[in-house]
């Protein structure tokens, strides 16, 4: 056999045992990616720890009682959703939990519990329930912050046992259930109503306040000027009374100022001497500048006897 041939036949040799020796050299090694950890178990019990990255032999690992249980240091997040709260007035309130954690002993969290998981949503059910009873509904609204810290400090101790880290609990959607909101919407309308009407009552009261300290002045001002009013006709008439014929002259206009048309008749210049005011009634105007009786076309005091008599009716 030629050179050529025992080449040939070396390199298909050699492509057929190279995949068959990886074929058979797998199942002896076992890969550890970044930030994960593998434990190796014989016979149930913990054999070896590997949390270096890389590549790890383990001849063993095709026996029946050699384990691997892949664990994941990195962090992770829980979203716990509907969780029934009572609050302290009984007011059942659902809350979504947001959990951050990490694994920190992998022994622990694989061979202390036997699903972590699992047990860390019953324990933020129960925790939330004892933290969050304490408050009212607007508390919990109002102080999301420090209910999930307290909420934290609650769930971190029980979780260390477990070997796992709890971060952060962060409180989300929080809502009330369909019978609950419709008597709170009531509720709120209701005080929104009382509110309404005490502002309203306060408005009212303001006002009448504001009219009786009105009347209270007006009334004083008009008392002052009532006061002042003699005081200031007495100060008239003693300037009029420098000036007789000023003076005069106001108490004539005055006299005419408090004559009613429309309700009497008055004589002047008729004096009981001349002629009685009952018998003065009976003139007339004649239309001529005289007088008459009413009874006959008799002219008395030929028509001008009388200049002074005013007639109004």
């Amino acid at each position: 056999m030629s050179d050529d041939a025992f080449f040939v036949l070396g390199a298909m040799v050699g492509a057929i045992a190279l995949p068959m020796a990886t074929l058979l050299l797998l199942p002896l090694h076992v890969e550890v990616q970044e930030g994960h950890v593998i434990l190796v178990t014989r016979f149930g019990r913990l054999a070896a720890t590997l949390a270096r990255p890389g590549w790890h032999w383990l001849p063993d690992r095709v026996l029946p009682w050699v384990g691997l249980h892949r664990l994941s240091l990195r962090r992770q997040f829980r979203h716990i959703e509907e969780v029934a709260i009572n609050d302290r007035n009984g007011t059942t309130v659902i809350a979504d939990i947001w959990v951050e954690l990490r694994v920190v002993d992998p022994v622990k969290a694989a061979f202390a519990v036997d699903d972590w998981d699992a047990a860390l949503r019953h324990l933020v059910a129960h925790t939330a329930g004892s933290v969050l009873s304490t408050d009212t509904f607007d508390d919990i609204l109002h102080a999301r912050a420090e209910l999930g810290q307290r909420l934290a400090g609650e769930i971190g101790p029980e979780m260390q046992r477990w070997g796992v880290q709890v971060d952060a609990v962060l409180l989300q959607r929080l809502s009330l259930l369909p019978e609950v909101q419709e008597q709170l919407l009531a509720s709120v309308a209701a005080k929104l109503l009382r509110a309404k009407a005490d502002i309203d009552e306060a408005g009212r009261q303001r006002v009448r306040l504001l009219d009786a300290m009105t009347e209270e002045r007006t009334a004083a001002l008009v008392a002052q000027a009532k006061v002042q009013y003699p005081t200031a006709v007495g100060r008239a008439y003693a300037r009029l009374g420098d000036t007789p014929e000023v003076l005069h002259a106001y108490q004539q206009l005055y006299e005419l100022a408090q004559i009613r048309p429309h309700r009497a008749t008055v004589f002047r210049g008729i004096t009981d001497a001349d002629l009685r005011k009952g018998e003065a009634m009976m003139f007339v105007p004649n239309g001529e500048g005289g007088y008459a009786l009413a009874q006959g076309p008799q002219t008395v005091a030929g028509g001008h006897a009388m200049p002074e008599l005013t007639a109004r009716p």
